[in-house]
C-alpha cells in the first residue's frame, strides 16, 4: 500500500518537512496556493532576509543542506547600536567567537528547498493549488486550482498543515471546537512595521557594516537593518498605532522628512529613496498565535507557523519552525507507522516550547527598542560576554535561546530570566566589583 502524505504549504517549513518525508521513503504531495516563486515574485511585502541560527542549521543538517545553505549566508556577529545621541556601539551576540548568527534571504532559502524537493520522484509540488477543506478524521483535502478552477480531492495517510498564521488546516481544527476542546489566542501588539532599503554602494559594496544587525532604537519605535548578498539592507521601521510618530499619522512627505530628521538623521545619506519607499510599501502586523492540540485523531496535524506563529524580535520563527521539523523526525524513529502516537508526543513536545518562544520575543521587541542602550542592560551584556569568554560553559539568556539547539525553548527561558534577574541586581548599582569567579558560582546554583 502507498504511504502517502499530504503537505498543505509549501513555505519554509512544508517544503522541508517534505523533503525529509520523501528522504524517509514516502510518497509526498505538496500543495501551495501561491505560484512557484521560481517563476514569479511572490513575497512582495514580506522581509527579504531572516536570521539562521543553530536551531535551523540542526534541522537543515538533516537533510543535507546546511553547508550549501551556508555558503548564500551573511554572518552577523552582534547587533550594531545607533542611538540618537553618542557613539555607535556593537553588542555582540556571544563572548565565543563562533557563535553568530547568518542573515539569509527569505526567497532564496525557499528556492534551494524547492529545488531540492524537485529532485525527488516520491515528491510531488502543486502550485496555485488552494485548500477549500479538509476531513480531519478521514486524512483527505480537497483543492482548486485557482488558475484552472479545476477540483481535486486527495487521500493520503495523513494530512500535515504547514500553511502559515492564516491556515487552512488550523482553522478547520477549530471548527470542531467542541469535539477537539480546541484552544485558540491571537494577540497583536500595538505596533505596525513598514520595509524600506538601504541600498549597495555604485560598486556593489555595502554602506554600513555588512557583519551587524543594526538597530536604531527610539524608546517606543525603532529601525532595524539586516544584510542582503547583493550589498543592500533591508530596513524595518517599527512603530505603534494610534500616536503622532505613528504610520497613521505620519501621512505626507513634509511629516516623514521632518521626521527622519529629528529621530534618523545618520540613516538619511545611505537611503536615497526613503520617502517614496515609505509611501509605497505597506504596513505589516505583528502578532503571536498560540493553540492546543496541534493534532486531531491522529490523522491530521499542524505544525509551524500554523500552530505558534510568533513576532519576530528574537530571530526565531523560521529556526523554530525547522526545529518542529527536526523533532518530529526524530520522534519517526521511534514511532514510525504509529502516526496517532506520533502526532501526540509531537505536540506534548513541542507546544510548551513553542510558548516559550513566543514569550522570548515578546520580550526581547521589549529589549530591542528600550533597552539596548540602557547604561544596566549594557553593564549586563558586558559581564555575560566576559563570562561567556572566561567560562566556555556559561551560556547568556540569549546564547541559551540561540546557540544551545539542544536546549529546548522552555529550559532556556526558564534558565535564563533567572539569569538575567540576577545579573541585572549586580549592575544595577554600577560597575559589579564581584570577582567573575564568584559570579559563575552563583550562576551555577541557579542551574547554569
Amino acid at each position: 500500500m502507498e504511504k502517502k502524505i499530504i503537505i498543505i504549504g509549501a513555505g519554509l517549513c512544508g517544503t522541508l518537512l517534505a523533503i525529509r518525508m520523501a528522504q524517509r521513503g514516502y510518497t509526498v504531495s505538496l500543495h501551495e496556493k501561491r505560484s512557484d516563486m521560481r517563476k514569479e515574485d511572490v513575497d512582495a511585502g514580506r522581509s527579504i532576509n531572516l536570521a539562521l541560527s543553530s536551531r535551523g542549521l540542526m534541522a537543515l543538517e538533516k537533510v543535507g543542506l546546511k553547508d550549501r545553505v551556508l555558503k548564500t549566508c551573511i554572518p552577523m556577529h552582534g547587533r550594531l547600536i545607533h542611538p540618537i545621541e553618542g557613539d555607535n556601539f556593537l553588542s555582540r551576540y556571544s563572548g565565543r567567537e563562533e557563535d553568530y548568527i547568518n542573515s539569509v534571504s527569505r526567497g532564496g532559502l525557499n528556492i534551494t528547498l524547492l529545488e531540492t524537493a524537485d529532485e525527488f520522484d516520491n515528491l510531488t509540488i502543486y502550485f496555485n493549488s488552494k485548500c477549500e477543506r479538509v476531513d480531519l478524521k478521514g486524512a483527505k483535502a480537497t483543492f482548486k486550482n485557482i488558475v484552472t478552477g479545476e477540483t481535486i480531492e486527495e487521500q493520503g495517510e495523513v494530512v500535515i498543515g504547514t500553511d502559515g498564521a492564516g491556515s487552512i488546516v488550523r482553522k478547520s481544527m477549530m471548527s470542531q471546537t467542541t469535539r477537539l476542546l480546541f484552544n485558540y489566542s491571537q494577540n497583536f501588539l500595538r505596533h505596525g512595521y513598514k520595509e524600506l532599503s538601504i541600498p549597495p554602494t555604485k560598486d556593489g559594496g555595502y554602506q554600513i557594516d555588512k557583519n551587524a544587525l543594526h538597530i536604531w532604537p527610539r524608546g517606543s519605535f525603532m529601525i532595524i537593518a539586516l544584510p542582503n548578498l547583493d550589498g543592500s539592507f533591508t530596513v524595518t521601521m517599527f512603530h505603534p498605532y494610534g500616536t503622532d510618530i505613528g504610520f497613521n499619522n505620519l501621512d505626507t512627505k513634509e511629516k516623514v522628512q521632518s521626521f527622519f530628521e529629528k529621530y534618523f538623521p545618520d540613516l538619511i545619506p545611505h537611503m536615497p529613496d526613503y520617502v517614496e519607499e515609505y509611501f509605497e510599501n505597506p504596513v505589516g502586523t505583528l502578532g503571536t498565535i498560540k493553540c492546543y492540540p496541534w493534532q486531531a485523531y491522529g490523522k491530521t496535524l499542524i505544525m509551524g507557523d500554523a500552530s505558534h506563529a510568533i513576532v519576530p524580535f528574537y530571530g526565531q520563527g523560521m529556526n523554530s519552525s525547522f526545529e518542529d521539523v527536526r523533532v518530529f523526525d526524530d520522534l519517526m524513529d521511534e514511532h514510525d507507522g504509529n502516526w496517532e502516537l506520533l502526532f501526540e508526543k509531537f505536540q506534548e513536545a513541542r507546544v510548551v516550547n513553542a510558548d516559550a518562544i513566543a514569550d522570548l520575543a515578546i520580550d526581547n521587541f521589549h529589549e530591542m527598542q528600550d533597552k539596548v542602550d540602557d547604561e544596566d542592560f549594557k553593564r549586563k551584556r558586558k559581564l555575560e560576554m566576559q563570562l561567556e569568554q572566561k567560562f566556555p560553559d556559561y551560556y547568556s539568556k540569549y546564547s541559551l535561546v540561540t546557540f544551545k539547539p539542544e536546549l529546548p525553548y522552555s529550559e532556556a527561558m526558564k534558565l535564563g530570566r533567572a539569569q538575567d534577574d540576577l545579573l541585572l541586581k549586580l549592575c544595577a548599582n554600577g560597575e559589579t566589583e564581584v570577582p567573575l569567579e564568584e559570579i559563575r558560582e552563583m550562576l551555577r546554583e541557579l542551574g547554569s
